[in-house]
């Protein structure tokens, strides 16, 4: 029986999602840093750990640089600045 990589519990068929490779229990598969709840293959991951893609995994693991964000509602616009 495979267990859940975050809280170490056997996982049972009806309760898994696998995602990253691993077997999960559904409330244990959330992003490290804003503790949301993922749903398999929605997410990315760094060292084995998941995160939500945005805001979480690009502003802790995303390209570096001159860039300006902007929010308009509920649309992400990236801008690099010269």
């Amino acid at each position: 029986m495979p267990k859940c990589p975050k809280c170490q519990k056997e996982v049972y068929f009806a309760e898994k999602v696998t995602s990253l490779g691993k077997d999960w229990h559904r409330p244990c598969l959330k992003c490290e840093k804003c503790n949301k709840t993922l749903s398999a293959g929605s997410h990315a991951e760094h060292d084995g750990k998941p995160y939500c893609n945005k805001p979480c995994y690009a502003a802790m693991f995303g390209p570096k640089g001159k860039h300006l964000l902007i929010y308009s509602f509920l649309y992400y616009h990236p801008i690099t600045v010269k």
